[in-house]
């Protein structure tokens, strides 16, 4: 993917870094070379972002070509917002009165050029304030009464940089263009760029190290440039073509905020913010897999209105689900009225609608992975010993319990059926599909968004081949984008 920095006069940007061309905002909106040419970074370092301006056009016309900008003109109107020191106050409060707290001045001015800043100790505050607004250049005002406050951001042009940071601006920005950091390992001549977010210390990610790092070998071999990313890469997004995420997703999260991003900017990207939003939610998952005709346990959306309505509808013992339960949290078996009283009022505190279905014993659950609507792989979750689910946590720690992969053919046809039937009417993503077996009847149980694929479990038939597929599908992807553009 070609960069091209867009300036208003040619001076104003006179020693670009290698691999880097400057023109001018006339050049990129005037000149037809400039309107196609594939996927291209724009980086837009006009003076103006106001409205109608030729810089808001350069970010403007950037996303309709195909470009990546940066600034994106989703941006440029945030930076306009009245929100905007509020959204920072909520993201950074902490870390803007920790950065800020030795200042002697009850007024500072923090300039950030492309994510970093000339003082080393409000290097954390830099990158989180270009997180959340990807600008290259941005001016944060902050004032001091009893407490730090932002009471300010705004894009800066290039002209109003002081003299004495122009090395710090031109250094940041030749490390920004080359993608530099101490641990990136670029493929020569890759064809597209893929980011895989993780959490090196999330206690229980969908992928373990071993099949992380099968994921990287599988990308780079069909020739993918490839880097793991984390939280506080969000400003970084535009640099890739494709965002694998290999972190357990929630919608009030960064895992969420990342996929609606990639999916804004075109990137191809798996879990996409549509699967993250129906498949972390039980209560949608209950209600379209009903009106879809997909076989589930007796299943109710429960409020405070119907409590009583259980025992008929659904029956003791049953499973209370909160709509955002996952890893066998927020999964609780009621054996009586009574329980379910004292239970759902808890969770009810939290939300206002919750799922409730028939208790259903089984010695395993089956796990379907499900890649583009056709099946990857096929697991057996065997209950924890003594416990009714596949996860125990209690005092003593966690319990899991054991775990078979079988090849899909030797999958019942049945589970098989259900299985994408049920990732179907979710959507062409990436799922773990699970389902309940006893005797002829086949039951929903949930469809995951974020699968886990562990070396050793999920792998067990497939190898290295589970990891290729997946990457495979992500480039066939690319391919018919750019086929497309």
């Amino acid at each position: 993917m070609t960069g091209l920095v867009v300036v208003d006069h040619l001076a104003d940007w006179p020693e670009p870094p290698d691999g880097i061309a400057v023109i001018t905002a006339e050049d990129y909106l005037t000149d037809d070379r400039h309107a196609g040419g594939g996927r291209r970074r724009i980086y837009n370092l006009c003076s103006s972002h106001r409205y109608q301006s030729a810089g808001y056009y350069v970010s403007l016309l950037a996303g309709a070509r195909g470009h990546q900008p940066l600034p994106e003109i989703s941006t440029v109107q945030d930076l306009k917002s009245r929100d905007g020191p509020r959204i920072i106050r909520a993201e950074t409060d902490d870390l803007v009165q920790t950065s800020l707290a030795p200042l002697e001045s009850d007024t500072f001015e923090l300039h950030v050029y492309f994510g970093r800043c000339a003082a080393k100790r409000h290097a954390r505050l830099a990158r989180a304030l270009f997180n959340l607004f990807p600008a290259p250049l941005l001016r944060a005002r902050f004032s001091r009464q009893a407490r730090w406050e932002i009471v300010g951001l705004s894009a800066i042009a290039l002209g109003d940089v002081p003299a004495g940071q122009r090395d710090c601006l031109h250094a940041s920005a030749a490390d920004y263009f080359a993608g530099k950091r101490p641990s990136r390992k670029r493929v020569k001549r890759a064809r597209y760029d893929l980011a895989i977010l993780h959490n090196p210390e999330e206690q229980e990610p969908p992928s373990d190290a071993r099949a992380l790092k099968q994921f990287r070998n599988a990308a780079e071999d069909l020739g993918f440039g490839v880097e793991f990313l984390e939280r506080a890469d969000y400003g970084r997004l535009l640099e890739f073509d494709a965002l694998f995420i290999r972190e357990t997703t929630a919608v009030n999260h960064h895992t969420y905020r990342f996929a609606r991003r990639a999916a804004q900017d075109d990137l191809v990207v798996i879990d996409d913010p549509q699967s993250i939003l129906r498949c972390t939610n039980k209560v949608w998952l209950a209600q379209r897999m009903t009106r879809a005709g997909v076989p589930t346990p007796k299943t109710l959306i429960l409020h405070r209105g119907n409590l009583k309505e259980v025992a008929d509808i659904v029956g003791f013992p049953c499973v209370l689900k909160q709509p955002d339960s996952a890893f066998s949290r927020g999964v609780v078996k009621i054996d009586d009225a009574t329980e379910l009283k004292q239970t759902a009022k808890e969770l009810l505190e939290r939300s206002d609608l919750l799922v409730v279905q028939s208790f259903v014993p089984t010695e395993y659950d089956w796990r379907i992975g499900i890649l583009n609507g056709q099946p990857l792989y096929a697991c057996r979750y065997y209950m924890a010993p003594e416990h009714w689910q596949i996860i125990k946590r209690d005092t003593d720690g966690k319990q899991e319990g054991a775990a078979d992969t079988l090849p899909i053919d030797a999958v019942p046809t049945r589970v098989l059926d259900v299985a994408m039937k049920a990732a179907k009417t979710v959507g062409d993503g990436l799922y773990g599909v699970d389902l309940k077996q006893f005797g002829s009847r086949v039951a929903l149980i949930e469809v995951n968004d974020n699968p886990s694929l562990d070396a050793g479990v999920e792998d067990r038939v497939l190898g290295a081949d589970l990891y290729r597929i997946v990457m495979q599908h992500m480039m066939d992807r690319l391919d018919a984008r750019t086929r497309r553009q």
